[in-house]
């Protein structure tokens, strides 16, 4: 067998680090983030546990990222989706929506995220899917009308994140149609733009099959392993060595 050229083997390493971002955002949201650990992680994804500190320094920074996937790519989906439009209220009620959305159906896996953001050994850690989550608040925050968006963007990106906090607090939460009613307020959009509370978004965040979100298929020219993640992670340590 001839070797795989450098683009096969680049390719592996992305969807290898794909599968674990996945696996991340899977088991924090199904076991908790204490007891979700980095072999579990790698197990789950089908790599090489070596891989996980390859690709991440460690499983809070892995998890962050993760989270900024689900994130951007919720967000993404809720403003492109039919009918699309261009119309600044109505992005910004999807982009509302769209995080209150993760929040009241994934409170487990969004509520570890914000206790993680506020750990000072880690805290905010900017990583490619925290900058792609930025830049579609900051194009919503323009769309919208804002004449400043530097100073607009971290505002929008504080209102949502207290938000969330406020609809995960345990034992005294509030409502996220409560929260939902102020920021529509304070943005003076009408209650009937976005997702309404008593309305369901097609493939919204209550979705449990969260692959669409992460790119990992088998790469071109190199075949989909027909069995678990094993023989994955044989394949991801052989490309190390390369």
């Amino acid at each position: 067998m001839s070797p795989r050229s450098a683009s096969v083997n680049e390719e592996l390493r992305r969807r290898s680090k794909e599968r674990l971002l996945q696996a991340a955002v899977e088991l924090v949201g199904e076991l908790g983030y204490d007891a979700t650990t980095l072999g579990a992680i790698a197990d789950r994804a089908g790599s090489a546990r070596g891989l996980v500190s390859y690709y991440f320094p460690g499983k809070r920074q892995l998890v962050q990222s993760a989270v900024h996937r689900l994130m951007h790519r919720t967000l993404e989906e809720a403003l492109e989706r039919e009918p699309r439009t261009a119309e600044g209220p109505e992005r910004m009620a999807r982009a509302i929506d769209a995080i209150l959305g993760l929040a009241r159906d994934r409170p487990v896996l969004m509520r570890q995220h914000m206790a993680g953001l506020l750990q000072a050994e880690v805290g905010f850690v900017p990583c490619p899917e925290q900058r792609r989550l930025a830049e579609l608040l900051r194009d919503t925050v323009a769309r919208h009308g804002s004449r400043d968006v530097d100073h607009d963007y971290p505002m929008l990106r504080a209102l949502l994140m207290g938000a969330v906090f406020a609809a995960l607090v345990p034992g005294v939460p509030m409502p996220v149609p409560v929260l939902r009613a102020e920021l529509f307020k304070r943005y003076r959009l009408d209650w009937d733009l976005g997702v309404p509370p008593d309305a369901e978004a097609p493939g919204g965040s209550c979705d449990t099959d969260l692959s669409r979100f992460f790119a990992t298929g088998a790469a071109p020219g190199f075949p989909s392993p027909a069995g678990p993640a094993v023989r994955t992670g044989r394949a991801e340590r052989s490309d190390q060595s390369k």
